[in-house]
């Protein structure tokens, strides 16, 4: 065999070697890339998803996302972890199914960027591959509320212990008298029930996840005993209609309201007729031609015939109203 072959073929294997050394150092540089994104999406997670979902652990609020990379493609997840707004006002199917699927309470926008979302699929791929946890024999129970207690902390007789504003502040819900509460939050009538129990809205709330519960509840976080006693009082105020005593209630505090106008405002206008032009222009004519007179008659109509001699009303004027005429 000439040299020529036999040099390329020994160029060809260092070139073949190169690449391959290339590859093997590469992979571990994606792996670790994977891997770190990975790690960002879990906490990202942790901080945005967990008060609605789980990983394995069975539906909460929303589904379980355990295997979702693979039933849902890529892309698709791109798009509503990033923005599910949005694709519930252009009516995807699959999102408008999962909204009525659980409870019609629709996920609200994370605020992610492309990169947060992507790290947060890449934890999800990654998470599927481990097996699901399960809850250890000896866990401890859940906690139990006292719903009277939640009365008082959500209308605000009691004070939480880090200082939170009372619930009824920006929440309404039946069972806290005739008034009501706040108009800024929704109606928590039935919050409970629409959430899928207490242990879902309990959830709900751990994460404050609405940016204006985010910027409330953030620096004066409600305990765990707090809470459940929270949950515990919506759980019962059930009735979606105030009752009839309340409706009474209000009934009377707007009679009382009007009442109290209605005196108000006969006492600033008491001087209204003594002291206005109603009474001067409706006032009967003392002298001169039209007055009246009750011995001197024109044929039956009781009209005085001579010369105008005065004016048209005897009483005071105010002062005001006379110098109008100076």
């Amino acid at each position: 065999m000439s040299e020529k072959p036999l040099a390329s073929l020994r160029w060809l294997s260092i070139v073949s070697l190169a690449t391959i050394a290339g590859i093997g150092a590469g992979l571990p540089a994606v792996a670790n890339a994977a891997e770190t994104d990975a790690a960002a999406g879990q906490q990202i997670f942790q901080e945005k998803c967990t008060p609605c979902h789980t990983v394995g652990k069975g539906p909460l609020v929303g589904p379980d996302l355990k295997g979702v990379t693979k039933e849902r493609p890529h892309e698709w997840l791109e798009q509503w972890i990033a923005a599910p707004d949005a694709m519930l006002a252009k009516k995807d199917p699959v999102a408008t199914s999962l909204l009525h699927q659980f409870h019609d309470v629709p996920m609200p926008n994370p605020g992610l960027s492309a990169a947060q979302v992507n790290a947060v699929i890449a934890y999800l791929e990654t998470a599927e591959a481990q097996p699901s946890a399960t809850a250890p024999a000896t866990a401890a129970p859940a906690v139990q509320g006292n719903p009277e207690i939640g009365k008082e902390l959500f209308t605000g007789v009691a004070r939480f212990a880090n200082g939170g504003p009372p619930c009824m502040a920006c929440h309404s819900v039946g069972g806290i008298g005739a008034l009501g509460g706040g108009q800024l939050g929704p109606d928590l009538t039935g919050a409970v029930a629409k959430f899928g129990g207490a242990a879902g809205f309990d959830a709900f709330l751990a994460g404050t996840p609405t940016p204006t519960m985010k910027a409330v509840w953030s620096k004066a976080p409600l305990t765990t005993q707090e809470r459940a006693s929270v949950v515990s009082f919506l759980g019962q105020a059930g009735v979606s209609q105030r009752p009839a005593q309340a409706i009474w209630q209000l009934g009377g505090l707007a009679a009382l309201g009007a009442v109290i106008l209605l005196a108000v405002a006969g006492w600033n206008w008491r001087n209204r007729l003594r002291f206005g032009v109603w009474r001067p222009m409706v006032a009967a004519p003392t002298t001169g031609p039209g007055a009246f007179h009750r011995t001197i008659t024109d044929e039956g109509r009781h009209q005085h015939k001579g010369p105008y001699h005065g004016g048209w009303f005897t009483g005071p004027y105010h002062d005001g109203w006379k110098a109008r005429f100076k």
